[in-house]
C-alpha cells in the first residue's frame, strides 16, 4: 500500500482553484459530494462514478481527482455528508434516554433518506467531522451515569448496532416493494398471506402462530416498531447503570 492510498481524505487539505476568464471552473469537494449523494439518493450508489457526476458537473472525469483522489475518499464524503443532516443540541442534556432516543430517531431519518447510507456506514470505518459530532454526543449522553468507558463504549456500539440493523431491515421491504410494486401490507395481505394462513391452520408451528395470532408489535408500523425495540434496547442498558440499580 502506497503513503497516498494509506492517506484519509481528512488529512489531505483541499486545494481550491479559482475561476475566472480563461481558467477552468473550479470545484469543491463539497460540490461534487453533493452531486454524488444526488446520484445515490437516485440510482443506488454504485451509479455515482466520477464519470457520471463529472456528466453532471459538465467537466471531465479526471479533472475531479484532482479533489476527491479516490472512490474510498468518496465514500468518505458523502457519509460524512449525510451525517450532518443530523441535528442534535450542542452538548447532551443530562437525560441520558432522551437524549438517544433523539439521536436514533434522527439517524433512522437520515438512512432512510439515504438509503445508500447505512451499508456504507456499516461497511467501512470511517471518522469525517459530522460522524465524530454525532459519535461525541452519543458518548456524551452517558455522562454522571457512573459508566466507565468501556461500558459507555459498548452501549453506544449496541445502540448503533439495533439502530442500523432496524433501518437496513426496514429499507429492504421498501426496496422489495418498488421491485414487485406491492406495498409492505399488500405483500404481507396478498402475497404471503394465503401461506401464512396455512402454515397457522396445520398448527405445526405454535410458537410462530402466536406472533401471528397474539403479537401485537409484529402489526406496528414501521416507526412505532423501530421506537418499541428502541425502548427496549434502552430498557437493557437501563438496568446497567449503576445509579439506576435497585439497592
Amino acid at each position: 500500500m502506497t503513503d497516498e492510498a494509506a492517506t484519509s481524505i481528512w488529512m489531505q487539505p483541499e486545494e481550491r482553484e479559482r475561476s475566472g476568464p480563461g481558467r477552468r471552473p473550479g470545484y469543491s469537494r463539497e460540490q461534487i459530494t453533493r452531486a454524488a449523494v444526488r446520484i445515490a439518493d437516485a440510482e443506488g450508489v454504485e451509479a455515482a462514478t466520477m464519470r457520471r457526476i463529472a456528466g453532471e458537473l459538465g467537466t471531465g472525469a479526471m479533472s475531479l481527482y484532482r479533489y476527491v483522489p479516490r472512490r474510498d475518499d468518496l465514500f468518505d464524503l458523502m457519509i460524512d455528508l449525510a451525517m450532518g443532516e443530523i441535528e442534535l443540541p450542542d452538548g447532551p442534556s443530562g437525560d441520558w434516554r432522551g437524549d438517544l432516543t433523539l439521536l436514533a430517531r434522527q439517524v433512522r431519518a437520515a438512512g432512510l433518506r439515504h438509503p445508500w447510507l447505512i451499508a456504507l456506514l456499516t461497511g467501512r470505518p470511517t471518522l469525517g467531522p459530522h460522524l465524530l459530532r454525532v459519535h461525541e454526543f452519543a458518548l456524551g449522553a452517558f455522562d454522571g451515569t457512573g459508566l466507565d468507558i468501556d461500558d459507555v463504549t459498548g452501549f453506544v456500539g449496541m445502540l448503533n448496532d439495533y439502530v442500523h440493523g432496524a433501518i437496513r431491515r426496514e429499507i429492504g421491504w421498501l426496496e422489495e416493494a418498488r421491485r414487485t410494486g406491492l406495498d409492505p401490507e399488500c405483500w404481507k395481505r396478498d402475497y404471503m398471506g394465503p401461506y401464512v394462513r396455512q402454515v397457522v391452520e396445520s398448527g405445526a408451528f405454535p410458537r410462530f402462530n402466536r406472533t401471528v395470532l397474539d403479537s401485537r408489535t409484529a402489526h406496528l408500523a414501521p416507526e412505532e416498531r423501530f421506537r418499541h425495540g428502541l425502548d427496549r434496547v434502552l430498557d437493557a442498558i437501563a438496568a446497567l447503570i449503576p445509579s439506576l440499580r435497585p439497592r
